[in-house]
């Protein structure tokens, strides 16, 4: 297969990376929104929330691999990991829907209604994510044109994140005017029929062409080995979990953050008076910041052509975590600040989304060289796994650091508990962030030896044809 070969068409990049934007809805809005959603509409308490992300994710994390497995083993007209995104998507939207429903329960009936509808929601969302992210490794075995399409892939992830960002609080406010419970029902409703369309669009617009060598067994047990003797996947999963506590902390915080610390302002602009409320702001904190993520998105592929990918991805999570950091020192009255900071961090956060997931490819690359076989379902799926920790460890730690300095939804906090609203918004996430960075300096697989790999795995490929 020569290089022409290995290109994408822009349509079919576009077609993979709107699935993205369907996930990324699901996915933001869990990250930004659940935990408020539990604690302050539905009445669940912050340290059962916290326990509950804890329980349902741990759960969600082993159902992964279990996925990945049945991907790589299912054979169909359509391809290996194709054919779950038609299979789940509209399974995965009714989930969401009933997720974001309040229903008339008792406390200790509205805790397991949440249990349930969650966990179903995740293990939906497993069936699509994980053969997704199984599908960017085997539409083409060009590495650099892997970085490219998780480049377009991450722009349409964040063009979801716009979407979440400008659209939930307002639809709540639409449809919920009476009855906030109702409003946030209808909001998911909105968004999930959205995602379930964009789902069907990536399932039309891919096509999977890398295939397993010919002959190769798929034994669970070698391909477990395999992957746990793979130093690259295990530097790059344990990154994974430290950047997604960083983002997950961080994410959720910013709610509580403007809520309850920040608030409502007035600020004087060229001599002008403006009244912002807590939620306008809010809103706009994370679009600018979605905004400045996506222009990171876009230069990542020219940033690791140069540098390569994992010192790009160490340095760019460094430097999202210390400008997360900083904002310890900022008081509710300065916005501008808030913004700069903001701004200067989601630039950063762009990159390190990006090259994530490249990496993630070049380690399914690296087990084929190394050992002879190729489970890319498994790699992605264990990725999922490494991701979901982090998630479960990062939206659990914030629930149960809230309940820890005393936060009481509804209701004016103390100053320990805007204490505790600021270090999740700073300290904290930030040093999981600089954890990640450094466990990431140890990483392989740097530019020149990937090239060796790619090559080298071209040939066999062309030899095992012949």
């Amino acid at each position: 297969m020569n290089t022409e070969q290995q290109k994408l068409s822009i349509k079919e990049k576009v077609g993979y990376s709107v699935g993205d934007t369907a996930s990324n809805i699901f996915f933001q809005t869990f990250i930004l929104f659940i935990t408020i959603f539990y604690t302050d509409v539905f009445g669940i308490t912050a340290k059962a929330v916290g326990t509950m992300f804890l329980v349902t994710k741990i759960w969600d994390a082993v159902n992964d691999p279990i996925m990945g497995i049945i991907a790589d083993r299912t054979n169909t007209r359509w391809g290996k990991f194709r054919p779950y995104l038609l299979w789940f998507a509209i399974p995965m939207g009714v989930l969401g829907v009933l997720t974001f429903t309040t229903p008339e329960l008792n406390s200790t009936g509205k805790l397991i209604y949440a249990y349930v509808s969650y966990t179903l929601l995740m293990m939906a969302y497993t069936a699509i994510n994980v053969p997704y992210s199984a599908i960017m490794g085997v539409m083409t075995p060009n590495s650099n044109e892997r970085t490219v399409v998780s480049s377009y892939r991450f722009v349409a992830a964040f063009v979801g994140q716009l979407i979440v960002q400008y659209s939930v609080l307002r639809l709540v406010d639409i449809f919920g005017e009476t009855n906030e419970a109702r409003g946030w029902q209808w909001a998911m409703g909105i968004l999930s029929a959205l995602a379930v369309v964009l789902f069907f669009i990536t399932f039309a617009s891919t096509k999977e062409r890398v295939q397993p060598p010919k002959g190769q067994k798929t034994p669970f047990k070698q391909d477990l080995s395999d992957l746990l003797s793979n130093i690259p996947w295990i530097l790059i999963g344990s990154a994974t979990v430290f950047q997604l506590i960083y983002i997950c902390m961080r994410g959720g915080a910013i709610m509580y953050y403007f809520k309850y610390f920040v608030q409502d302002q007035q600020m004087t602009l060229l001599g002008k008076d403006y009244n912002f409320s807590y939620a306008g702001l809010t809103s706009t904190f994370l679009m600018a910041g979605t905004v400045m993520t996506i222009i990171g998105v876009v230069l990542a592929p020219y940033i690791s052509k140069t540098i390569g990918k994992s010192i790009s991805y160490a340095g760019f999570l460094g430097l999202a975590g210390i400008a997360t950091g900083l904002f310890y020192f900022v008081s509710p009255q300065d916005i501008i600040l808030m913004f700069v900071l903001q701004l200067i961090t989601s630039f950063a956060v762009g990159p390190v989304s990006v090259l994530q997931w490249a990496i993630y490819t070049d380690t399914a690359d690296y087990s084929e060289w190394k050992k002879g076989r190729r489970a890319t379902g498994l790699v992605m799926s264990a990725s999922l796994f490494a991701l979901k920790l982090g998630i479960a460890l990062g939206v659990s730690a914030l629930a149960w650091i809230l309940a820890g300095y005393g936060f009481v939804p509804n209701e004016e906090q103390t100053q320990r508990g805007l204490l505790g609203m600021r270090m999740v918004m700073s300290v904290y996430p930030a040093i999981f962030a600089v954890i990640g960075m450094v466990i990431m300096f140890f990483y392989p697989l740097k530019k020149h030896m990937m090239e060796q790999i790619e090559n080298e795995l071209v040939e066999r490929r062309q030899q095992h044809n012949e």
